[in-house]
């Protein structure tokens, strides 16, 4: 038990005291390994923290020494439980990295397996010493048998040891001899000034043409690094068996080669000896082989063990990950000291437009997120649950969502986490659900104001007409503002009526073009009398099934506001095509464009932002798109707006 803490160390001893085994105490690692010199222990309780020797350098040390280098270490600390700390452990070597507090039982179980896998490995090498040890009495009595014969070996060996030169020859790539060493004239029987400039295939080929040649030398090219044998051939062309060990290097980017030349005649004649030693060696390697593989078992259960450990913890990263990567509302984490981003989800790439890269590691952007009933910044000083905020996209697009905040720590850095359920289409329908309502609401009204009120209006207006002839009839101008009032009434009735749910259009198959063309003059006359400019830009559509009285009252109406948004000299363009299964009719004007305030409302009856406006213009062409099945949708700028109607060839 290796700690600088002396409490800690009386802890332990508390926890592990047992009559099955010694308990050795150390304070530093420098006195945990002076105690390894004197004892053999079954297992090292080893902290991290210590001063001079921590625990991770007592554990290398330990490793280091062939002695101790397989006593199981389990590191114990209550400080470095850091990851990174972890993996320093295990590959210093230990087995196990235990974090304070520990379950004092479930240490004390650990300690004893240890103890009796050392014991038995004790027993085991035990039982194994006295079984080699009758082997090599058995092997030392076969020996002693063999012993001169051996003795008469080895000095003949040392005898040629001394004696034998080996000649050694460098050759270019074409083979042709660059310098030979003085022992060739023993070997061969040539000076080396006879050999130089000479191919070195002299030595070993006897009167071959130059592809015999040519092969012979590749062969040996081929064979570098390895000992090969051959038939060498003296100057007086005697015969002898050599080794010839090649060599390769170069010398200013030239290749050279050099070969070692061994003449193994008598070596041949001590083969069978050696033969015999070899076949006593591979006996025992294999015995120690079969040891190996003992323990080789025991060691790879324990990294079973260890790897289902390791399994677990992936497991349970990996579906944290899954939870988070799939979760259908926006998720991120980033630090409360910096706001750096560590972590987005698909979910939160896929509604801002923003890609993994341009967020991690960069910093949150805290005034995209702005609180809806404050129009503030939100504050991440207190936890948020459910608070509805507008936040802003890649692209400067304004989205609806619910917000809610966590404090939690990460690695084990504080951070926040921010969950975001995106409601941007709930809203558009509760405002959508609003305006058709409130368009229900007021089509009822309209059908009940006409049935009760023109009726009543069409007998004042006739009684006013026949009074103008009466002898003492009204003045004049009063009878005309009479009529002018009630022919306005007359008019707002008619537009309440065009709302309606209940209205009926006569539509038949016509051109979208054709209804153009026709109101054009009329759109034109009203442009020349505002000072404005209008352009007709038709291409080739479908005839589609149109009412075409509505169609020319939405395409009035839409104009007249055009006209009203631009100043002098503005351009209102018309222009319609076709896409796919849809006819599309365009509207744009030069105008300032629609402010997002007034954008939200247009549609609505009686909203109007006209000085003698009646509100109920758009809302009749929504009510006229309705029937057609059509989609208004509304795009506006600095440069303009533009209304498109959208009618769909196969809802007909």
């Amino acid at each position: 038990m290796v700690d600088d803490h002396l409490e800690n160390l009386l802890a332990l001893e508390a926890v592990l005291n047992s009559p099955n085994y010694n308990l050795v105490s150390a304070h530093s690692g420098k006195e945990a390994l002076i105690c390894m010199l004197k004892q053999d222990f079954a297992v090292i309780l080893l902290d991290v923290q210590m001063p001079g020797l921590n625990g991770f350098e007592t554990a290398k040390l330990i490793k280091a020494r062939e002695k101790t280098r397989h006593i199981p270490i389990i590191f114990i600390t209550a400080i470095s439980q850091e990851r990174e700390h972890v993996h320093q452990g295990y590959a210093a070597g230990a087995i196990d990295y235990i974090f304070k507090p520990f379950h004092p039982d479930t240490l004390k179980r650990k300690i004893e397996q240890f103890v009796k896998i050392h014991q038995k490995h004790e027993e085991n090498i035990l039982r194994t010493n006295w079984e080699r040890k009758n082997e090599l009495n058995e092997i030392n009595r076969k020996l002693d048998r063999t012993t001169l014969n051996l003795r008469r070996t080895e000095a003949l060996a040392k005898v040629i040891g001394e004696t034998i030169v080996d000649t050694i020859i460098t050759f270019d790539e074409q083979g042709s001899i660059l310098s030979v060493n003085p022992a060739v004239n023993k070997m061969f029987g040539y000076k080396p000034e006879d050999l130089e400039g000479r191919n070195v295939s002299v030595l070993f080929l006897k009167g071959e043409n130059d592809e015999v040649k040519e092969s012979f030398l590749t062969s040996i090219k081929h064979s570098v690094g390895k000992v090969m044998e051959s038939v060498a051939i003296r100057k007086d062309y005697r015969q002898f068996h050599a080794d010839i060990l090649i060599g390769e290097t170069s010398v200013e980017h030239h290749q050279i080669f050099v070969c070692t030349i061994r003449d193994v005649t008598e070596r041949r004649q001590m083969e069978e000896v050696k033969k015999l030693k070899f076949i006593n060696l591979e006996q025992m390697v294999e015995k120690r082989t079969r040891e190996l593989i003992k323990t080789n078992k025991k060691l790879q259960s324990e990294i079973e063990e260890r790897k289902k450990i390791a399994d677990h913890l992936y497991r349970s990263q990996e579906r944290f990950r899954k939870i988070f990567e799939s979760s259908p509302c926006l998720m991120v984490i980033f630090s409360q000291k910096d706001l750096t981003i560590m972590e987005v989800n698909d979910s939160w790439l896929k509604y801002t437009g923003y890609t993994y890269e341009e967020l991690v590691q960069q910093k949150i952007n805290l005034q995209s997120f702005v609180e809806e009933s404050t129009l503030k910044p939100i504050r991440i000083d207190q936890t948020i649950r459910n608070k509805k905020i507008n936040y802003r996209t890649k692209t400067g697009r304004i989205r609806d969502g619910l917000l809610s905040t966590e404090l939690i720590d990460v690695y084990p850095e504080p951070c926040i986490l921010f969950v975001l359920n995106d409601i941007t289409e709930r809203v558009h329908l509760e405002k959508e659900m609003s305006r058709l309502d409130r368009l229900n609401l007021i089509g009822e009204m309209a059908a009940g104001i006409a049935h009760e009120i023109r009726n009543p209006m069409t007998t004042v207006q006739g009684f006013l007409q026949i009074s103008r002839n009466n002898k003492d009839p009204l003045p004049t101008d009063i009878i005309n503002l009479m009529l002018e009032e009630l022919n306005r009434a007359n008019s707002i009735i008619t537009e309440f009526l065009n709302l309606a749910k209940n209205k009926i259009s006569v539509k038949k198959k016509q051109s979208l073009n054709a209804i153009l063309n026709a109101i054009y003059p009329l759109i034109q006359a009203e442009a020349l009398r505002s000072s404005k400019q209008v352009k007709l830009d038709l291409h080739d559509c479908p005839d589609i099934f149109l009412d075409q009285k509505e169609i020319r009252q939405l395409i009035f109406n839409i104009s007249l506001n055009g006209f009203d948004a631009m100043t002098a000299n503005g351009l209102l363009t018309i222009k319609t095509y076709s896409e796919k299964q849809d006819v599309i009719l365009e509207i744009k004007d030069q105008g300032q464009g629609i402010s997002p305030e007034v954008l939200q409302k247009l549609g609505t009856p009686f909203f109007t932002t006209k000085e003698k406006g009646t509100g109920l213009g758009l809302a009749i062409c929504y009510s006229v798109a309705k029937r057609h099945h059509a989609e208004i949708d509304i795009k506006t700028g600095k440069q303009g707006t533009t209304f498109s109607i959208r009618f769909h060839l196969n809802s007909f």
